[in-house]
């Protein structure tokens, strides 16, 4: 017992050391973007279905909100790991610019990096503003639905309700910009991401073409979805 405690206390500060490098957050930041790209497309495959068929939508999205597997153990480490992404994200940036100069960056930043990857912070506070709108139309209400007012068990009021909250236009173009900022985000995260967990240099075309099918179709297919609810309804 004393050896392998002694093991895993080994581990777990080398792995900390690690975390604590440059590259150990990268790595970080890696991981938690391809586990919200991983939550994002699941999240696109349930929501597509409302498009062509109420039930199937209701079904999955009933299944996904009465599971305790989802929701008192996916949930909140979904919550964590957008928390985990956006601070890190800001963290690096603010070190990133700390570490540059400034002139350096005014004259060669165009022939040095895209403009998507200059500009990610900006492009995530938009994206983080969406969050906080999504959140207050969907996640609150929910909440309060069920362990606020403990509101009888509806499976069938979900369609609905997303439905109902596509009918503001103002809204819906909100909602359509944030995912063409997202989509830009994407562009240049999820290659990125790949390339911070040692993906082969072989693989560089296959990734190429799976990150702009990636993340160009998944906010374009949110977009249609929620412009497809407005115009229907």
């Amino acid at each position: 017992k004393n050896l392998m405690l002694l093991i895993f206390v080994l581990q777990f500060k080398m792995m900390k050391n690690f975390l604590l490098t440059s590259i150990g957050k990268k790595v970080a930041m890696a991981l938690s973007a391809i586990f919200l790209m991983i939550f994002l497309l699941q999240h696109f495959i349930i929501n597509i279905t409302s498009v062509f068929s109420e039930d199937i939508f209701n079904m999955l999205s009933h299944f996904m909100g009465t599971n305790f597997l989802v929701q008192f153990i996916l949930q909140p480490i979904l919550i964590f790991g957008v928390i985990f992404h956006f601070v890190m994200g800001f963290y690096l940036e603010i070190q990133n610019r700390r570490s540059t100069k400034y002139e350096y960056q005014k004259v060669r930043g165009g022939a040095n990096s895209t403009w998507m990857s200059r500009n990610m912070i900006w492009s995530g506070l938009v994206i983080l503003s969406f969050l906080f709108l999504h959140f207050r139309d969907f996640w609150i209400p929910e909440m309060n639905y069920k362990y606020i007012e403990f509101l009888p068990d509806d499976p069938n009021r979900y369609h609905h309700e997303l439905v109902e909250k596509f009918q503001d236009p103002y809204k819906v173009v909100f909602y359509c910009i944030s995912f063409v900022l997202l989509s830009l985000h994407l562009l240049h995260g999820f290659s990125s991401s790949l390339k911070s967990m040692g993906a082969n240099k072989s693989y560089a075309s296959s990734v190429k073409t799976l990150s702009y099918a990636y993340s160009i179709g998944i906010p374009l297919g949110f977009c249609f979805i929620a412009i497809f609810h407005y115009l229907t309804h």
